[in-house]
């Protein structure tokens, strides 16, 4: 019995926080998902997804959540179902779609908002490995959803694992956008 309390210290020490490993995971996409493609799909429920080698940058946010046994499809539908004057009425639905709804950036805004934390989203110290970031692209007004990685430019900027149109990428674009969403969860 002794041993085993003595071991736990060390263990507890090599421990990856669950930032780090959503950071770790997401990452895992870099390489595998190298496309882009906002086609509407049929998907599996729950944890449906598109073919692992595109998708969008929610793709990489959910992907990353799935990892770690968090299913943000059958979260996300379960809460919007139960609340759903509180999502957005952008798309004109009058109804939940499981195919759809994890995949779309102002409802995992909205997600997080009611069951994680927000936080700034202009203190570049308070963005911490595996938060999430959406923005709103300049033009355009689409939203764009990230994971903030353990890695950081060399001003301190940390970086962003996101997909905007060339596959999961790792990089500095924190602050290239307007930020709409700072998220921890």
């Amino acid at each position: 019995m002794l041993s085993i309390a003595l071991l736990t210290p060390a263990i507890a020490a090599n421990t990856i926080s669950s930032g780090d490993k959503l950071a770790v995971d997401a990452k895992k996409q870099i390489g595998v998902t190298t496309s882009y493609d906002p086609t509407y799909r049929k998907l599996d429920f729950p944890r449906g997804d598109v073919a692992q080698n595109t998708g969008v940058c929610t793709d990489v946010v959910v992907r990353a959540y799935r990892l770690q046994n968090i299913d943000l499809q059958q979260l996300i539908n379960v809460d919007m179902k139960a609340n759903f004057s509180a999502y957005p009425k952008i798309w004109g639905l009058k109804s939940t779609d499981k195919n759809i709804d994890h995949r779309r950036v102002p409802n995992i805004e909205t997600y997080l908002e009611r069951h994680g934390q927000s936080l700034s989203m202009t203190d570049k110290d308070s963005f911490k490995t595996g938060d999430i970031v959406s923005w709103r692209l300049p033009n355009s007004n689409l939203p764009h959803i990230g994971v903030v990685s353990d890695k950081s430019a060399d001003d301190g900027t940390p970086l962003i694992i996101h997909n905007i149109g060339r596959g999961t990428q790792e990089e500095n674009i924190l602050f290239a956008y307007p930020i709409h969403g700072h998220y921890r969860y």
